[in-house]
Order: C-alpha cells, then sequence, then structure tokens
C-alpha cells in the first residue's frame, strides 16, 4: 500500500509529522471524535510544549535591544572601512560585547530551527488527517475496495476531481494506490459526496458512499462547518441554497483569523522599545508596521481556500500566543536585567569551561588572526622597496622580472660587471 499523500517525505518534517500524528491519534482515540475538537487540544499542547522556547526567545530580543546601542557605535567606528584588518577588528570588539552580556551572536536561531519543522509538521497532520489517525482511515476501507473494483475507476476519479475543482497533490492516474482515493475521499464536502454517488459506474454501491458519508461528516462538521472544506466553496454553497448563516460562518473563519493575529502582533514588543532613535532602527521599525499589516491580511486572503481546520488551527494557534504574550511580557517587564545578564555570564563562563576556552584566549585569537592579515602586507611592502634577491646572491633595484627570462639573466650579467668593475677601480 502506497502512503498517503497527505504524509510529508521531507527530511525532518516527516519524522516530527509521525510524533505529532501520534499526538493527534492519541487525542482521538480517547473519545475526542470530533476533528475540529481535535485540531483545537493538538494546537494547544503544541503551543504549550513551544512556551519555553518563546520565551527564551523574547528574552534573547530583550538582551538585544540593550546590546544594540553598544553594536551600533561599533559599526558607526568602522562604516566604511571594507579592508579585512578593520573587519576582524570590528569582529573582535563585536564578539567582546557578545561577551560581556553572556551571550551568543546566534541567539535565537536555535529556537526558530527547532520550530520550523514543528510548524510543517502541523500542516500535514491537519489537512490530511486519515494518514495519522488510523479510526478515521479504516472508515473510508468499505468505500475504496467498491471504487476499485470499477474498471477505469482510476479515470472517472480523474474525471471527478477535475469536474469538482478537489484539492489534490500529485494524482497520477495511470498509478493510484488505495490510499490516494482515501486522500480524495477526506477532501470531499457534502455536495460532493452526493455528485460521486451520482456517478453511473458507481451506481451499485451508492449505499456504500452514502453511509462513509454519514460516517465521517458529524466528525468533521465544527460549529456547522466541515473543515475538510474550504470558506470560498461554503460561502458558494450557501449563496445557492439561500444558507445566509453558513455564509456568515464561513466568512467568519477568515474574518477571525486575520483578527487574532493583529492582536498577537500588537502584544509582540516593537522595535522601537530599545529606546533608539537612529535611522536604521527607524528603517527596521517601519518595515515591522508593514509586515503586521501585510501578513495579516495575507492570511486572511489563503484563509478562504484553505481547508476550514487550517483555519480553526491559525485562530486558536493566534489566541495561544497572544495569551504567552501577554504572561511574557510581565515576566519581561518584572525581569531584573542585570541579575539577567549576570546568569547569562555564569552560563557561558561554564560552557567556555567545559570546552578549555577562556576570554584571554578568544581575545589573542582575535589579535593573531588580525596579525596574519597584516603581515602579507609587511611583505608587500618589503618587495616594493625593490630589495629583491636571487639564488646567486645578487640584488636588483630595477623592475622586477619574470625568473629564467632572458630580462632576468641579463640583469644577472649588468650585475656581474658593474660588481667586477667596481673590484678593478
Amino acid at each position: 500500500m502506497g502512503m498517503l499523500l497527505s504524509k510529508s517525505t521531507m527530511p525532518i518534517v516527516n519524522w516530527v509529522a509521525e510524533v505529532m500524528g501520534w499526538l493527534m491519534n492519541g487525542i482521538y482515540s480517547i473519545g475526542v471524535h470530533n476533528l475540529g475538537l481535535c485540531i483545537i487540544i493538538f494546537t494547544v499542547i503544541i503551543y504549550a510544549f513551544l512556551t519555553p522556547l518563546q520565551v527564551k526567545q523574547q528574552k534573547f530580543s530583550q538582551m538585544n535591544a540593550v546590546m544594540q546601542p553598544e553594536l551600533q557605535k561599533i559599526q558607526k567606528k568602522y562604516k566604511g572601512k571594507k579592508d579585512q584588518a578593520s573587519q576582524m577588528k570590528m569582529q573582535e570588539e563585536t564578539m567582546a560585547v557578545y561577551e560581556k552580556y553572556g551571550v551568543s551572536p546566534t541567539g535565537s536561531c536555535l529556537q526558530m530551527l527547532i520550530q520550523m519543522p514543528i510548524f510543517f509538521a502541523l500542516y500535514q497532520v491537519i489537512i490530511n488527517m486519515p494518514g495519522y489517525i488510523s479510526g478515521i482511515k479504516s472508515m473510508f476501507d468499505a468505500a475504496v475496495a467498491q471504487i476499485t473494483s470499477v474498471d477505469g475507476f482510476a479515470d472517472i476519479m480523474s474525471a471527478f476531481i477535475t469536474d469538482n475543482k478537489i484539492r489534490v497533490y500529485t494524482w497520477n492516474a495511470d498509478k493510484v494506490t488505495n490510499n490516494q482515493v482515501i486522500d480524495v475521499l477526506y477532501n470531499l464536502s457534502p455536495s460532493q459526496w452526493d455528485k460521486l454517488a451520482d456517478i453511473d459506474q458507481f451506481q451499485g454501491f451508492a449505499d456504500v458512499l452514502n453511509q462513509t458519508a454519514d460516517k465521517i461528516q458529524p466528525l468533521q462538521n465544527f460549529l456547522g462547518l466541515n473543515i475538510a472544506d474550504n470558506p470560498w466553496a461554503l460561502i458558494q454553497s450557501g449563496w445557492s441554497s439561500h444558507h445566509y448563516l453558513l455564509i456568515f460562518a464561513a466568512i467568519l473563519i477568515p474574518v477571525l483569523a486575520w483578527a487574532t493575529q493583529v492582536l498577537n502582533m500588537k502584544l509582540m514588543p516593537s522595535a522601537s522599545s530599545s529606546g533608539s532613535n537612529n535611522g536604521n532602527n527607524s528603517q527596521m521599525e517601519a518595515t515591522m508596521k508593514s509586515m503586521n499589516l501585510f501578513m495579516p491580511l495575507f492570511t486572511a486572503f489563503i484563509c478562504f481556500t484553505f481547508p476550514v481546520g487550517i483555519g480553526i488551527y491559525w485562530i486558536i494557534g493566534a489566541v495561544i500566543r497572544s495569551l504567552q504574550q501577554l504572561i511574557i511580557n510581565r515576566h519581561l517587564n518584572n525581569m531584573n536585567m542585570d541579575e539577567f545578564i549576570k546568569q547569562n555570564q555564569e552560563k557561558m563562563a561554564k560552557k567556555r569551561a567545559k570546552r578549555g576556552v577562556t576570554t584571554t584566549n578568544i581575545s589573542q585569537q582575535a589579535k593573531m588572526n588580525v596579525k596574519n592579515l597584516e603581515q602579507p602586507k609587511k611583505k608587500t611592502i618589503a618587495e616594493k622597496s625593490g630589495s629583491i634577491s636571487n639564488v646567486s646572491g645578487y640584488t636588483s633595484n630595477v623592475p622586477k622580472t619574470k625568473p629564467g627570462s632572458l630580462a632576468s639573466k641579463a640583469n644577472m650579467v649588468a650585475q656581474f660587471d658593474e660588481k667586477n668593475k667596481n673590484k678593478k677601480k
């Protein structure tokens, strides 16, 4: 049996998605059989797990704001100096500032690297749950067995997918597996199930298809919305059936996704909190304001074409992040920065001691690097002075020539004649 298309094959992400799939399957197995509620509980657990990383990242941002004036002073000092020696000295002084505050230049990179595969994996688990919840997958077994028993079922399903504009990933009519059929069936809306049962070749087992739809639809229903459907399709369905409450609920998903993200971004510490009003910070702040305006709007826009389940995740995730941010902001406002710096310095010192590195070693190494860069320059100056020696012991103030060339040999002969001439005198 082939792998479900919803399962990621991306390195690292697929492993994380498997772990998250176990979590989602566990939530479903304990009796939470509404998939919308499963997504909410799943999102709460994941963000609770990520809270320590969020706190560390925000602490680094706070520390970065404290260090910025010193770092900007160093940048101003070496502004316009592009030679390697100056660049090395700037790096040495910059590292000294990081050493002073006990932080690593890569500060929040580790937290971001950990979070990225987690967020990618979240989408894989939510979009197609049959790949990760065995109880959901088994509901489609009878329908899949009947569909795949029909001659030319792959072409029939391909035409059905095209006519109904169903979102698929790598559907290939020449090589269709049972799991790929499950992927399609999971993403059907109630009206699409009816259309599937009306296909002439499937009339003989229409009751099996209807029974499967009756099993899966209550699990996918969340506050009157099918989590596998997208808001735009729900709006169109509501408009044609004059079901205006459905239209309102469908529009509410993108609107809430926009509003909760705006709230979350407003709670985030701004660039201006560093207290510096230089041009770089002003430009950064303007960029951040543009992003804060654009990203929620972009989220709302794409939310119209994504499954409702993803919209629920975005909304719940933004609400949780906002609550987290309120707690983190209160913690950071009450934090003793001097004590925090002292703790960082102690931690950094312990890490260096384990590696046998001291602050003196770091400083000396940086100076040696600068010295090594300067030595070739001194050699070049000596060469330019005209004191060039050759294997015969003769030196010449004439322009340097290629060794072994006629000009080089002529110079050596001239030097020899000049030397003997001086001896005769």
